[in-house]
C-alpha cells in the first residue's frame, strides 16, 4: 500500500515507522521543515522513543519511508491517510481545531477516489461524522461511503514505548458506514503486529464498535477514567496526611482486592493526553459533574504541594526554591501541561526565588521555558520533587548543599537518606515536626 500519515509528532513518526516496517510505502506530511529534514536523513527528531532511531536508520534509506511538507505529492494516490495532528483546548477548555482542520482542507484538496481516510487524533463525540466528513467531502468533491471512507481510530500508547504499545493493544476502529469499518479493519491488520492476549475475550487485534461516535467515546472514557481516578487518589492523599496514614500503604491494600484499581497520587497530571480529553469529554457533557470535580481536583496540586513545603519549611519569601523536573513524566523530554509551571507560579507567589532543574533539558531550554536554571551541587534552600526522573531516585544531601526542606511530589524519596532535612512526601504523614 501507499499510506500518507499527516504529522510526524511522538505519535505519529512511530505510527509512520510502523507502517513502513511491514513493506508498505509511506509519506509523512509535516507543517515543520526542519522535522521532514530530520526523517528525510534517517534522523529521530526527538529523543526518547524506543527503537526509532533504529527504524530510521533502516527504513529510510531503504526507500520505505520519506517526509514532506507538500500535500500534493504525499496524499494523491494513497490506500490510506493517517492523521495524528495534535487538537488543543483553550483555557475554558473548548477545542481549539485550528491545526486539525488546517490539515484536513489540504489533505481534501488532493485526495483521490478509493482512499481510507482514518483520524487517529483524540475528538470530541461526534466529530468524525459532523466535522471531518462534510469538510472532506467540501474540499474534495467526493463523496464518504462512495468515492472515499472516513473512520476513527484512536491512538492508544505513550510516548517512549508507542511499539510496544501498538501490538499491546486492540485497536479500536469505528465507520460512518460497515463498508468503511471493513476497509480500515482491513488496513490497520495490515500494518500492525499484535501479541496474544487471552486474557481478552475479543482477543487482540482490530475491534470495530460499530460507529465512529463509538469509538470517540472510548478514548475519551478510558483516559477520564484516569483523571477522575487520579483525583480521587489525591483527595485520599489529602486525607490520610492529616489522619497520620501512609495513603500509599492504604492503595496497595485495597488493590490487593481484585475489584479496586486505585491510581497513585502526585503533585500534578500533565502530558497531552489526561488533562485534556476530560475537558474534551466535558464539552458535549457538561453535565458530568464528577469529571468536572476530578479535573479540578487534579489542577489544585502544584499549590497544594508548594503549600505543604511553606508549612513545613516556613516562610518561603526570598528562600531558594528548586523544582526538581520540568518533563510531565520521568525520561520524557516534554512540557506539555507539565505541573512545573503551576509549582513555578505558586512558589513565585509565595516569594520565593525558583529555579528548575531537569537532566533531559539544557539550561538554553529551561531559559526558553520562562525558568532560571538549577544545577544540581548549588546550594539551596528547599526543593520539589515534581517529575519522575529515574536520576532523582539516587538524590543524596551532597547533591543539594545546604537544603532544609525536600517536598518529594512523586514518592522517589526517603526521610530516612535526607538526615537533618525535614522531608514529606505528598500522601503520607509528616513523621518529624516541621522546621521554621
Amino acid at each position: 500500500m501507499k499510506i500518507c500519515v499527516v504529522a510526524l509528532g511522538k505519535i505519529g513518526l512511530p505510527l509512520a515507522v510502523q507502517f513502513a516496517s511491514k513493506g508498505h510505502d509511506v509519506v509523512g506530511v509535516d507543517v515543520n521543515q526542519a522535522t521532514v529534514d530530520s526523517v528525510n536523513e534517517a534522523r529521530e527528531p526527538f529523543p526518547g522513543e524506543a527503537h526509532l532511531q533504529e527504524k530510521l536508520t533502516e527504513l529510510v534509506p531503504a526507500g520505505r519511508l520519506r517526509a514532506t511538507t507538500d500535500y500534493a505529492d504525499a496524499v494523491p494516490g494513497a490506500d490510506a491517510i493517517v492523521l495524528v495532528v495534535p487538537l488543543f483546548v483553550d483555557g475554558d477548555g473548548k477545542p481549539d481545531f485550528g491545526w486539525m482542520d488546517s490539515a484536513t482542507r489540504e489533505l481534501s484538496k488532493h485526495l483521490t477516489p478509493g482512499t481510507l481516510v482514518s483520524y487517529e487524533t483524540t475528538l470530541p463525540v461526534g466529530t468524525t461524522r459532523n466535522r471531518w466528513k462534510p469538510m472532506i467531502e467540501e474540499g474534495s468533491g467526493l463523496v464518504e461511503g462512495k468515492d472515499f471512507h472516513l473512520v476513527f481510530s484512536p491512538e492508544r500508547v505513550l510516548t517512549g514505548r508507542v511499539f510496544e504499545d501498538l501490538r499491546k493493544y486492540p485497536k479500536l476502529i469505528g465507520g460512518l458506514s460497515q463498508a468503511g469499518a471493513d476497509k480500515a479493519r482491513e488496513f490497520y491488520e495490515a500494518v500492525l503486529d499484535f501479541n496474544e492476549r487471552p486474557d481478552l475475550e475479543r482477543g487482540n487485534g482490530v475491534w470495530d464498535l460499530g460507529a465512529a461516535e463509538a469509538s470517540e467515546l472510548a478514548k475519551l472514557a478510558e483516559t477520564t477514567y484516569r483523571d477522575v481516578n487520579i483525583g480521587l487518589a489525591n483527595q485520599f492523599a489529602q486525607f490520610a496526611a492529616t489522619q497520620g496514614i501512609d495513603v500509599f500503604q492504604v492503595i496497595d491494600a485495597s488493590n490487593s482486592q481484585p475489584y479496586s484499581h486505585i491510581h497513585r497520587p502526585g503533585i500534578a497530571v500533565g502530558g497531552h493526553c489526561i488533562p485534556v480529553y476530560p475537558r474534551l469529554y466535558l464539552h458535549t457533557d457538561p453535565a458530568a459533574t464528577v469529571v468536572s470535580a476530578a479535573r479540578a481536583a487534579n489542577a489544585a496540586m502544584p499549590a497544594y504541594t508548594t503549600n505543604l513545603l511553606e508549612g513545613a519549611h516556613g516562610d518561603l519569601a526570598g528562600a531558594k526554591v528548586v523544582v526538581l523536573g520540568a518533563a510531565y513524566r520521568g525520561g520524557v523530554k516534554e512540557t506539555a501541561f507539565s505541573g512545573v509551571f503551576d509549582t513555578v507560579t505558586s512558589l513565585k507567589g509565595l516569594g520565593a526565588d525558583v529555579l528548575v532543574h531537569d537532566p533531559l533539558y539544557s539550561d538554553e531550554e529551561l531559559e526558553s521555558l520562562g525558568f532560571t536554571a538549577y544545577h544540581l551541587g548549588e546550594p539551596v534552600d528547599a526543593a520539589v520533587i515534581q517529575a519522575d526522573h529515574a536520576e532523582y531516585r539516587e538524590l543524596t544531601p551532597a547533591d543539594l548543599p545546604g537544603l532544609k526542606t525536600l517536598v518529594d511530589g512523586r514518592r522517589l524519596t526517603q526521610a530516612a537518606d535526607w538526615p537533618g532535612v525535614t522531608h514529606r512526601t505528598v500522601g503520607v504523614a509528616a513523621t518529624e515536626p516541621a522546621a521554621g
